[in-house]
């Protein structure tokens, strides 16, 4: 059966010369949701939702830059080539795994300034985080970036998925795995177990080094099925930092765990 395959055009729309793209609405689309749901449940633990935005004005520009640095990094043979695509950050091009440590250095910065405890705030914000993390992904899907190896019709198919999605993944002449869509639900999983979590009697810090974890367990495997991994001396970057995630997590729940005098999540 001959099918007739279409990308879906990155562009949204046009403000005169001006293309808006998909990737960056749909970035955008992650952040307000997440702001939104972890100035809800920010409420419910006693911080206003002037700390959220204040540390929103401060976090996303200082995690797009990280994100940004941290990809051109891993990507300098190229870059240093073409220098003027540096700033082209609508045409994709963010790591994640940048984006974690620039607001995580912002948020602790943040915190510190207004002597507001860190492990509180950030288990506010982890499923407003892992949730962002989801959406954002599907700018990769508008990109036909973040894709994983060659696979066929009949298989994407058989996932059940829609003829949308299956045209998209026709990259370079070939039909190739959904990672951003493996990673995508995943992160949609995880979000609903760390709402879960806060029912239990964690400690604080416990939600998001749970956020840690369970992200870095998907992202280890998902990435060791993309074809355009960020490599450092021939192993893939993601899977370094996913590993080191795991095991620091791990060992800072166990340690914290055996300090009485750290409160519960619902304190």
């Amino acid at each position: 059966m001959l099918y007739t395959i279409q990308p879906l055009d990155p562009v949204a729309f046009k403000l005169g010369p001006i293309p808006v793209r998909w990737y960056g609405i749909i970035i955008v689309t992650g952040i307000i949701i997440a702001y939104f749901l972890a100035v809800r449940e920010g409420r419910k633990r006693g911080i206003r939702e002037e700390v959220f935005t204040d540390l929103l004005i401060w976090a996303v520009p200082i995690a797009i830059l990280c994100a940004r640095i941290y990809y051109v990094i891993f990507q300098w043979d190229y870059y240093s080539l073409y220098p003027e695509q540096i700033v082209q950050i609508w045409r994709g091009g963010l790591a994640i795994h940048g984006a974690l440590i620039g607001a995580v250095a912002t948020a602790a910065v943040f915190c510190y300034k207004r002597k507001i405890p860190f492990f509180k705030l950030a288990d506010i914000a982890a499923p407003s985080l892992i949730i962002g993390q989801a959406i954002g992904r599907w700018g990769n899907f508008m990109n036909q970036e973040a894709y994983g190896g060659v696979v066929t019709r009949e298989f994407l198919e058989g996932l059940r998925l829609p003829d949308f999605i299956i045209n998209q993944m026709y990259i370079d002449g070939q039909y190739r795995h959904p990672t951003f869509l493996y990673e995508s639900l995943w992160n949609f999983f995880v979000f609903l177990l760390l709402i879960l979590l806060r029912r239990t009697k964690v400690k604080q810090g416990e939600i998001f080094f749970a956020y840690l974890i369970l992200y870095s367990v998907g992202r280890f495997f998902v990435e060791g099925m993309r074809t355009d991994s960020l490599m450092f001396f021939n192993l893939r970057a993601a899977q370094l930092v996913s590993v080191s995630l795991i095991v620091i997590s791990a060992v800072l729940i166990f340690v914290r765990r055996r300090n009485k005098e750290i409160p519960r999540y619902s304190e």
